[in-house]
Parts: structure tokens; sequence; C-alpha cells
């Protein structure tokens, strides 16, 4: 479900001295999710639609979406609504999933616009954060 935070192993490769490197330009990490939430905006052919998708992994940059109907392009901008809080989302790329028509899409999010899925992002605990010792604190 929620809280996985990952490295693409695409991403990573060994170079000619056998070290590992990660060659992905994230500037933060994505964390799995499995969040519903609506989506809106302008299809392709000047249409409104509005409409409810899944959000696959997060990060406070931007989101994987699924289940879009609306046909988008690269480039587009669209809404999206998450437990009460908007966000304005460039949409970055699209592909289609699978036969039934329904596209992925890469977004990234506005920097004017707070990030909707904030909290659930802050309810993690990174896996590098030091643990606070409980003894050692007391005895101060």
């Amino acid at each position: 479900m929620f809280g996985i935070t990952y490295t693409c192993p695409a991403a990573i490769y060994r170079n000619a001295m056998g070290v590992l490197r990660n060659f992905e330009n994230r500037r933060e990490p994505r964390t799995l999710a499995d969040i519903n939430l609506t989506v809106w905006g302008v299809d392709t052919h000047g249409e409104r639609f509005l409409q409810t998708a899944q959000a696959r992994d997060i990060s406070l940059s931007g989101a994987l979406l699924t289940e879009i109907e609306a046909e988008l392009r690269s480039g587009d901008l669209i809404g999206v609504l998450y437990a009460g809080k908007r966000a304005r989302f460039r949409v970055v790329w699209i592909r289609q999933k699978g036969k039934d028509e329904k596209l992925q899409a890469a977004i990234h999010r506005l920097e004017s616009d707070a990030c909707p899925w904030q909290e659930l992002l802050e309810e993690r605990v990174p896996a590098s954060a030091p643990v606070a010792d409980s003894d050692t604190e007391a005895a101060k």
C-alpha cells in the first residue's frame, strides 16, 4: 500500500569499474501509494473533463497517475483534488496502459501551488532518519 520509498531498478547500472551508479535525475524520492483523487482540465479536443484517477507513486513535486480516460499530451496543465486540497500540475509524459485505452501520466506540480498529499509524505519515517535513543535522551 503506502509508505515505501524506492529508486527505480532500471535507473541503477554498473560502470566500467564495477561501481554501481544511479543515473535517475530525481531530486526527491518517490513513495509508492494507491490514492484516489479527482483530475480535471481540458483535453486535446478542447473539451473540459472531470474524472477520478489513481496516483501510484507520489513525491512533493509530482506523481504517476493511472486510469486517465481523457486524451492529454505533454505540457498540458491539469488540476488535481485530493483530501479537499487542490493543486495544478503540468503533464510531463503520457503512455497508454494496456488494451483498455486508459492512460498513465507523469505530472509535475507548479511551484506556486502546495502539494495536496504533503501530509501523507510527512507521515512516513525516512529509512535514513536517526532514531532517538530514549535512554540517552532521558539521561540529559
